[in-house]
Formats: C-alpha cells, sequence, structure tokens
C-alpha cells in the first residue's frame, strides 16, 4: 500500500517515472501549495518496492508491504 503525504508533493513526477510498475501516476488534485499531486492509479499492481520512497525529495511517500506469509 502506497500513502501521500500531498502536502508535502511538489509534482516533481520522480515517482511516477521511476516506478517499475507504471502504477503511479500525476494526477488533477491540486494541494494546498497549488502543484498538482502524484497518485497511485493500480494498488494492486504496487509491489511494495519502495523506490517512490526512495526517490521523492519531499520524503512525501510511504510504502507499507503484505506481511510475508509462512509455509503452510
Amino acid at each position: 500500500m502506497i500513502e501521500f503525504e500531498e502536502i508535502r508533493c511538489k509534482a516533481c513526477g520522480l515517482c511516477v517515472h521511476f516506478c517499475p510498475k507504471k502504477c503511479l501516476e500525476m494526477t488533477e488534485k491540486i494541494n494546498a501549495k497549488g502543484y498538482k499531486i502524484a497518485g497511485i492509479k493500480d494498488q494492486d499492481a504496487c509491489i511494495a518496492c519502495s523506490i517512490c520512497h526512495t526517490v521523492c525529495p519531499e520524503v512525501a511517500i510511504r510504502v507499507y508491504g503484505a506481511e510475508k506469509e509462512g509455509p503452510k
């Protein structure tokens, strides 16, 4: 799961550019600072790789991965 701290996003697009699964996009939503923010277009496609979090210069993205299941 990906969460965006919308107020921190400055629309640089790095998260969108580097997403290996192309599940992020620049949205039409505008934050309080006047920037169009990034968002997720396909949460199910996200593999929780955290590249978006790593490349975000504003530290506006948090990535939560699913807990790994043990052997059944």
